[in-house]
């Protein structure tokens, strides 16, 4: 069996734990001769700030380029709220985005049927949810320029940030959310503010483009950006694959997360282009924060870093038969009435960390054989 080489940064907060809760089902599947894997760990993030005096070391980047995937914990806190702006945790990931230029987002927004009554909304609107949004990663207002705050004339300031996007990068994006719903339900919903951004007017029109040229058979909406964050608290399952810009994207899975009960529930994928050998740069992370108020404490859900591992089998290595189990475990687990405090119903006891990722390793195991 092939060996794959990960790189783990796990980063500020909660990263190191759940990236411990990782390891016990990286073991297991190694266990069962599902998957084996070569790893290292680096800093990235806060920690990378204290040991090196910036939030991604040179050498950290060369690793994360020869590795065959990275997972990243969370990176960021308040301790590091007082460095420069341009050397805040959260520019390490931002530059490993860019630099190994991973463009496509990809956020699954699956509701658990043991967690529908975890969600915000009633049952019947959750219930069976799974969108998958695909969010352009290295465009728009996040990294166009000018950035900047300028001092004006009788001591007031003026702040920009530039929306930018190119029709290469809407094209791209486009593609891969229409190749994902040709593998799902064949039905794209795009998310834009051609009203009143001409980058959606330009998103609009790419996107229209690459169906009318390409995947005809696919259905296509388009959806003002605003409308479709209604529409995702009205009625949710109405989307399979929504595609969108930067900012957008951002907003649109956070939304979209608290609809599955918890942040602490979803994964992520950051894809680059496929190369010459079929094969593309990728980093997997979950879609929570560091969230330093519970940090140290065992309290944090793994769920969300063990289903970027499970996204890395599927997506980086092709190996669907044990992306399938790890994402069966988990479902195995909580319908064993498996529960981290964000998760827990009122009354109901919560387990750690370390627990939750042995209760979904054990379900790995009985999956296995």
């Amino acid at each position: 069996m092939a060996s794959y080489k990960l790189l783990l940064l796990p980063g500020d907060g909660i990263g190191p734990e759940v990236a411990g809760g990782l390891k016990v089902v990286l073991d297991t599947l190694a266990e069962t001769g599902l998957a084996t894997f070569e790893t290292e760990t680096d800093l990235v993030g806060g920690c990378a700030i204290d040991a090196h005096g910036v939030p991604l070391a040179d050498t950290t980047l060369q690793r994360a380029k020869d590795a065959d995937a990275i997972l990243l914990g969370a990176v960021g806190g308040p301790k590091w709220a007082g460095v420069a702006y341009e050397n805040r945790p959260e520019a390490g990931l931002l530059r490993l985005r860019k630099d190994l230029d991973l463009f496509a987002n990809l956020r699954p927004a699956i509701c658990y049927p043991a967690l529908a009554e975890a969600s915000a909304l009633k049952r019947e609107l959750v219930e069976g949810l799974d969108i998958m949004i695909v969010r352009e990663l290295t465009g728009g207002v996040y990294f166009g320029e000018p950035k900047e705050i300028t001092e004006l004339p009788g001591g007031g300031k003026r702040a920009v940030d530039t929306q930018v996007y190119t029709s290469a990068e809407i094209e791209r994006i486009a593609h891969v959310a229409f190749d994902l719903a040709g593998k799902r339900s064949g039905r794209v919903a795009s998310a834009e503010k051609h009203n009143v951004m001409k980058t959606g007017v330009l998103w609009k029109e790419v996107v229209t483009r690459v169906h009318s040229e390409h995947y005809a058979g696919i259905e296509l909406e388009h959806v003002l950006a605003d409308n479709c964050a209604m529409q995702l608290v009205r009625r949710p399952k109405q989307f399979d694959v929504l595609v969108t810009d930067n900012l957008f994207g951002d907003v649109l899975s956070d939304i979209a997360a608290m609809l599955t009960g918890s942040l602490g529930m979803l994964p992520s994928a950051s894809l680059g282009a496929v190369d010459d050998r079929g094969l593309r740069r990728a980093l997997y992370e979950p879609v929570h924060g560091s969230a330093p108020d519970i940090a140290g404490q065992d309290k944090a859900n793994p769920i969300a870093m063990i289903g970027s591992l499970a996204m890395c089998l599927r997506y980086s290595f092709g190996l669907g038969e044990a992306a399938d189990a790890l994402d069966g475990a988990i479902t195995d687990a909580l319908a064993g009435g498996a529960r981290t405090a964000d998760i827990a119903s009122n009354g109901a006891d919560a387990i750690g960390t370390k627990a939750m990722a042995q209760a979904i390793a054990a379900a790995l195991k009985h999956r296995a054989g």
